[in-house]
């Protein structure tokens, strides 16, 4: 049999159809690739490391909402522990306040002992004078300044130049304490006062502080001490005696030159006058000493010593 001879197999050689978009190619691309690939890669790292999920406004909305819910909460604790706490600090304000109150009593009645004692003091004290002194216990207690006493005398004051502030560094009358030339000192009442003594003055105060043979004026910075007690200017002195005699004598006197060159050198001012009568307190404290002569029993013995 003669068999027809087999022929190859036809392929079909169409194309397939073309795209409707083909003429859109940039289009299309645009469009399947819409997120450059570098920024698909930075966005699925972001993913993988647990950063993304939420956009960043988000985040940064429920941040602050977590700061102010936390902000809140302390205040919260804070106002409860301040209403937990005030009636604590009340009690201890309350008893830090009745603790200052039974001090200041304590010390009031403190006080009010030592006036005392210094009063029964002072009552000894001129019964000893009454006792020495016997008729001439009104002298006695004048002169030692256990009493008070009135008579003429003089009054000079004091006080420091209108511009004593005002000096320099420099201090020409040396230093004592005072760095201003115009200010007056403790060694310069001591000269008014001793020169008061010495003119015939009987009893002397400054200020209203009855000065005694025992009686020390010092300083302590700029201030003046009279027996320790602070002065401050003008210092007016007290002084009982003859008047007019007292003032004369006492001017014409080196202590009473002295004053007057402070005056004319450093502008101290001071002024004195004659008065019908001065009141002088009796001062607050005195220390009743005696004195008895030596006998020759009393006297020390020397022994000679053997060799």
């Amino acid at each position: 049999m003669c068999g027809m001879p087999q022929q190859p197999p036809v392929r079909s050689t169409s194309a397939p159809p073309a795209r409707p978009d083909a003429s859109m190619s940039l289009l299309t691309n645009v469009m399947d690739h819409s997120l450059d690939d570098g920024y698909a890669e930075a966005a699925r790292r972001r993913r993988e490391a647990g950063e993304g999920g939420l956009p960043r406004t988000l985040r940064a909305k429920l941040g602050l909402a977590a700061g102010l819910v936390l902000a809140a909460l302390v205040v919260t604790v804070g106002a409860a522990q301040a209403r937990v706490a005030a009636p604590v600090v009340a009690k201890e304000r309350e008893e830090l306040i009745d603790r200052i109150e039974r001090e200041t009593a304590a010390a009031d009645e403190l006080e009010s002992d030592v006036d005392k004692l210094r009063d029964d003091v002072g009552a000894r004290q001129r019964e000893a004078l009454r006792h020495i002194g016997g008729g001439r216990t009104d002298l006695m207690g004048m002169l030692s300044g256990a009493a008070e006493v009135h008579g003429p005398g003089v009054k000079l004051v004091v006080n420091d130049a209108k511009e004593s502030d005002a000096g320099g560094d420099s201090d020409p009358r040396g230093t004592s304490g005072f760095s201003d030339t115009g200010r007056v000192r403790d060694r310069d009442m001591q000269r008014v006062v001793n020169g008061l003594w010495e003119s015939g003055a009987e009893a002397v105060s400054i200020n209203g502080q009855r000065l005694t043979a025992l009686s020390a004026i010092r300083a302590a910075g700029d201030a003046i001490l009279v027996d320790n007690r602070p002065l401050v200017p003008p210092y007016t002195v007290l002084a009982v005696g003859d008047g007019a005699r007292l003032s004369s004598k006492f001017q014409n006197s080196a202590d009473g030159l002295y004053l007057h060159a402070l005056r004319e050198n450093f502008g101290i001012r001071n002024t004195i006058s004659v008065e019908d009568d001065v009141r002088l307190p009796a001062a607050p404290s005195v220390i009743v000493r005696t004195a008895e002569p030596i006998t020759e029993s009393a006297q020390p013995r020397t022994e000679k010593g053997t060799s």
